[in-house]
């Protein structure tokens, strides 16, 4: 995954509805609109807006029946994402690892 790609992404997931989204969609299967957005606090255009978002950027898939709309999660998206920081997170750690040693000597 391209820097630009996991901006994209993780600006996406900055959202604290869009972030909700995921969740509730990590419970696995597909789910239209109106049930997730049972309960929710933001309107059905909204919650539109926001899957849209996702959808965009590789982290939902909505699937067309007829009428009605299902929306899943791309599982692989989200551990490409998890891999980047991964990645980020170990090359802070050697970043850590190398000024600790320069202070040290």
């Amino acid at each position: 995954m391209s820097n630009a790609e996991a901006a994209r992404r993780f600006a996406a997931l900055g959202d604290p509805h869009r972030l909700g989204l995921i969740d509730a969609l990590a419970t696995g299967g597909e789910r239209s609109i109106s049930e997730l957005g049972a309960g929710a606090t933001i309107s059905r255009q909204a919650l539109t807006k926001h899957l849209r978002i996702l959808e965009q950027v590789g982290l939902v898939r909505a699937t067309r029946y007829g009428r009605e709309v299902r929306f899943r999660i791309e599982r692989a998206a989200i551990e490409e994402a998890g891999q980047f920081l991964v990645l980020v997170t170990r090359q802070w750690d050697d970043a850590l690892a190398r000024l600790k040693a320069q202070v040290e000597r």
